[in-house]
């Protein structure tokens, strides 16, 4: 049995999908009857606000939705950057959620792993704000920014 997942979007709301980017011109319910990757414009992280480690790496693997001839390079990226990003951190509940979601990337699940890394921001915010993390992440430098 197939499984469909039902979006309401507003007026001009993108949704991302494969790839192509839509926005209706009026308030409107869509069925997603298969697999998709998609992304909702309010999940969609801009250059400027990947401005700690985990929304770093949020926006490679957003960059691997929204831009499918784009994604080898940021899987590549994600590859490199991962291992630092592990290294960075020693919160285990951020550490064990950072393997489930390159467990994710490398099953296809990349919406799965963004929806897991959005529910970490929490974590990261308490490491950063003086957790035992905060000396490690400062040190924390991205392989690349603001691919757009």
């Amino acid at each position: 049995m197939k499984s469909t997942l039902k979006l309401s979007l507003k007026a001009n709301e993108k949704l991302y999908i494969n790839g192509a980017v839509i926005r209706p011109d009026r308030k409107v319910s869509i069925e997603i009857m298969n697999d998709a990757q998609f992304l909702l414009e309010n999940h969609v992280l801009q250059p400027e606000d990947a401005s700690t480690p985990l929304r770093q790496i949020y926006f490679i693997l957003q960059v691997m939705l929204m831009n499918p001839q784009g994604a080898p390079d940021a899987r590549d990226m994600f590859r490199k950057s991962l291992p630092l990003l592990l290294a960075s951190f020693g919160d285990e509940h951020i550490l064990a959620s950072l393997k489930q979601v390159d467990r994710m990337v490398a099953e296809g699940d990349v919406y799965g792993a963004l929806k897991t890394i959005r529910s970490l921001y929490p974590a990261e915010q308490a490491a950063l704000q003086g957790g035992n993390d905060r000396e490690k992440l400062r040190d924390f430098e991205p392989l690349a920014m603001g691919a757009r």
